[in-house]
Formats: structure tokens, sequence, C-alpha cells
């Protein structure tokens, strides 16, 4: 066991928290989503929260763990959905939020500290460039973009501009190793994805440079219609309307909206699926053709409301945040799945699974640009019976060709990779040769002999002796 109070004397002048109420819910992010993280991942704590404000204090940090021994994971926001910054094995939990200085602003791009917050990062860009984020987490105003990066795939901008994945969408990562003399590294194009979406297990990302868009001022627009593939059909002619300029559109399914969508409710018509949407300003003509178009109906539009004090911005009623007003109202009720539909025919696809599953998997889709083309992704609400009921409905939806992100794993691999990635594994070895950095998260390197095939899902030694 560690010996915590030399590790705190060794780490005197940087901030420190060890009171257990608040290094627990530093040790937490939203994998209580999933009834299956939530059973498994409930006792889940660090030892200490140690808050960097420099790169000169984290490699202290750094150095510090490597000598002890001790596990360190990387925390932003702690807005995640699959316990990716969650301490599996203890140890130090790294909070990055006071790292959050903007370097510097040019056209087209921007340099900054991991730990900002991206909805700040955005005013300030906005007030002092007229650019924003090309895309953004629907949870923006608390996660970092350090974190977006490391565990995220894309955001609210993403029908426009793709996913992190893509070549472009990040310009940059400054990255520190966990080693006895800890290295500090960058990363650009292609090798980016040895840490992007790696949940910081292969080096701590403490700069970011990212590429801008110009900012608008974005129109939060409701459109209601008879049926959610009506909802559907608009919403992939939108999202593929070369000349209306969107940053988002969600169509959602009655009755989501009207049952759950409470400060908006006023606006809604009881038993109708939506498209959620963002217009820019001068797209508005066309957009209000394009409804007529597909006997859709403006519910709610941002810039004719009398008032707006209270209501969300439209990206807070999609992506997980459909999910959560559901858990809210109904907490024992529902839970989620991340599902692709692949193009060119995901419209039918979303259909052949609406009829399939009916009410027990109630459609939301994001639509968004992937390897150059529209497609959509669905955040399905999935009404939770038992979990192998939840692994049946999984396995249907790949039978018919429909790809499941599992959102109810913790691991790098199950989330959707099914198979060890050589390219983080081998840079992992050099990075972090003592596997101290988020253990648990990379199958590969806890058990390189894992079959996937199995149909088990992988259980970090801790917590397979808790569920056993």
């Amino acid at each position: 066991m560690p010996d915590y109070q030399q590790i705190k004397a060794e780490l005197d002048g940087i901030a420190i928290e060890d009171n257990p109420n608040m290094v627990l819910r530093k040790s937490r992010d939203f994998y209580w989503y999933s009834p299956i993280l939530k059973e498994q991942l409930e006792n889940v704590t660090g030892d200490l929260v140690v808050s960097p404000a420099s790169e000169e204090e984290l490699i202290k940090v750094l150095k510090v763990a490597f000598k002890h021994d001790v596990p360190v994971t990387a925390r932003g926001g702690g807005t995640g959905n699959y316990g990716q910054c969650m301490p599996l094995s203890g140890g130090i939990v790294l909070d990055m939020t006071r790292m959050n200085r903007i370097k510097e602003i040019h056209p087209g791009r921007v340099i900054t500290e991991a730990g900002i917050i991206c909805a700040q990062l955005d005013k300030q860009l906005k007030e002092h460039s007229g650019q924003e984020l090309r895309f953004h987490p629907s949870t923006t105003g608390q996660a970092t973009l350090g974190g977006f990066v490391a565990g995220g795939s894309g955001g609210v901008g993403s029908v426009t501009w793709g996913g992190l994945r893509d070549l472009g969408n990040v310009l940059r990562l400054r990255i520190v190793t966990l080693e006895a003399e800890p290295r500090v590294m960058e990363l650009t194009a292609r090798d980016l994805l040895k840490v992007s979406h790696a949940y910081g297990t292969n080096g701590i990302i403490t700069e970011v440079e990212m590429p801008l868009a110009p900012a608008y001022d974005w129109v939060d627009i409701i459109v209601g219609h008879d049926t959610f593939m009506d909802a559907v059909k608009f919403s992939d002619a939108l999202a593929s309307s070369s000349g209306i300029l969107t940053k988002e559109i969600a169509p959602i399914a009655a009755p989501v909206p009207y049952d759950y969508f409470n400060r908006h409710k006023p606006y809604l018509k009881e038993g109708e699926s939506v498209s959620v949407v963002m217009v820019a300003p001068h797209s508005l003509a066309p957009f209000e053709a394009l409804v007529k178009m597909h006997k859709g109906e403006i519910r709610f539009r941002a810039d004719e409301a009398e008032s707006l004090r209270g209501l969300p911005r439209a990206y807070e009623l999609g992506w997980n945040h459909t999910t959560l007003r559901a858990l809210k109202m109904e907490p024992e009720s529902f839970t989620y799945l991340q599902v692709q539909y692949p193009g060119p025919d995901h419209v039918a696809k979303v259909q052949q699974m609406t009829e399939l599953f009916g009410d027990e998997v109630i459609g939301h889709l994001e639509f968004l640009r992937f390897d150059g083309g529209i497609q959509c992704s669905g955040l399905p609400l999935v009404r939770y019976t038992t979990p192998e009921r939840l692994e049946e409905i999984i396995r249907i939806h790949e039978e018919n060709g429909c790809p499941i992100f599992n959102p109810h794993r913790y691991t790098l691999e199950e989330g959707g990779m099914k198979q060890t990635d050589e390219l983080q594994l081998a840079f992992k070895k050099q990075t972090d040769p003592k596997g101290l950095l988020n253990p648990g998260k990379m199958i590969a390197w806890e058990n390189p002999d894992f079959d996937f095939k199995a149909g088990r899902n992988f259980l970090f030694k801790g917590l397979a002796e808790v569920a056993e």
C-alpha cells in the first residue's frame, strides 16, 4: 500500500484533496446511465485528488507517482458516460481543470491548455476573434477540451465537420509520459490516434491545438412531425442540404419530447416526434422552405420566443441529455445504446430497427458527417428489463448491420473497437512502462489473450472480485 502521507509531503505546494467525500465525487462520471456499470463501478474511488496548475507541477506529480507505483487517472469535467475517468485501482485522481489557460488564438486555430472548459473557450474565442470550435460536446459547460479529446468522439457541429477521428479535426497534442523522468511529447496528424480517445492511458494531455470555424448566433428550433420516420426523413434531407448551415440535427421520437422536455413543454404537442436543430441565421429562410416541403410544423424557435430564461439550449435536448431527461423522470425505467446506421441506406436501417423494436427502443438520432458522407448515429432510449434482454437487443442490431458502440462497458476495446489496437498498445509501452495510467481500461495491456468472441465482458481484477 502506498504511503500517502509521504506522497503528500513530496507534493507539497501542489493542490491536494484527501477528504473521502470529495475524492469520491471526483472519482465518478455519468457511469450510472448504465444499470450494468452502476453495479460494477459503484464502489470505485481514488485515494487522493491532485490538481496541478502547470506542466511543471504535473511532471512533479508523475515523477512521484512513478516512484511510489501509484496509479494515475486523469480527469477533466467528469462528463463521460462509461467510467472513462474512474480510478479502477484507486490512486491519484488527476484533476486537470486548473490547467486552463488560452495560449494563442490565430485565424483558423487555437492553442490552449487541456483543462479549459469548452464553453469558456468558445466564449473567449467569439469575443476576441469571431471564431468557435468546429464542434463541442453537448456537456460543453462542464467538459474540458482535453477530456473531450481523450474520451469523446464527436458532438454539436459534427453534422458539418465530422468527428475527432477525422484528420484535421485535432491539429496537435502535447502530452507528458509517466516514467522515472517524464518526457514531454508533441503529436500531430496520424500520430494523434495514439492518444485521442485513449481515456488517458497513453500519456497526460497538457496542451491542445484545435481548428476553428466562424462563430454564428445559432438559432435553436424544434420542428414537430406526425411520426418518428417523418422526423428522420426531414432530418436527413436537412443534413444533406449543402446550402443550409446547421450545427445540430436530432430527430427524437414521441413520447420523449412532450413527456420529458419539461421547460419546452408549452411549445410542444403531445404525441409528436420532433427534430431538434440549430440553424445559422442566414439559413433561416431556406430552412423554413424545407420544413414546409416536408409538412413539418415549427413548434419553437429561439429568435421568436418571448423569453429564453430557463430554457436549455437545443443541444441540451439531444445527445445524452435526452437520456438524462428521461432518467430524471423515470430513473429505473430507461438506459440507452450507441448505434451506428451505416450509409448510404441509413434511413432504411433506422426504419427497420424502429419497426422491429417498437416502443421498447425509442428512437433518437444524431446526424453527422462520417467519412465525408451524411449518416446518423443512434442514442435510442431502451426500456430496461434485464441484462440478458439488453444483450439480445445489441445482438439483433448487429445482426442487422447496425454496429453497437457499447456504453455498458468501461474498456477502450469493448466500447466499439472489439480488437486490440496495436498502435495504442505499442505507444503505451513507451509512455507508461509500469501500466500506471488509468489501469483497467485497456484490455490489450491487462490481458492480451482476452477472447472477445466468447461473449463475456472483461472485468478488471478488483471489479471481478466484487462481482463474484
